[in-house]
């Protein structure tokens, strides 16, 4: 078997960081209902804002969501369609992105 290395790790990291629930609900949450706010995030997770905090920085370091400013709000989109395609298998669903 003639795998790269490289790209083993590129994913196993991938994996890790969608491997915690939060992050893997706020991902699937993006893909399924689109862009939305770290307000409607941190209601619909009833997570502190420091907590959901932490984890949007982990996915955006790992670049797999994006953000966009919007006056005092910040709003959180889907950035890898890698990511997307995993999530579908995962929860062996058909989730479109949604446009914005």
């Amino acid at each position: 078997m003639n795998v790269d290395k490289n790209i083993l790790n590129e994913k196993a990291e991938l994996l890790k960081i969608l491997g915690h629930p939060i992050r893997l609900c706020i991902v699937s949450g993006l893909i399924e209902y689109g862009k939305n706010n770290v307000s409607y995030i941190q209601k619909c997770l009833d997570l502190p804002q420091s907590t959901l905090s932490q984890h949007l920085a982990k996915l955006r370091m790992a670049h797999i969501i994006e953000y966009e400013r919007k006056g005092t709000e910040i709003y959180y989109s889907i950035k890898n369609e890698e990511v997307i395609n995993l999530i579908r298998a995962l929860f062996n669903k058909n989730v479109n992105k949604q446009e914005t």
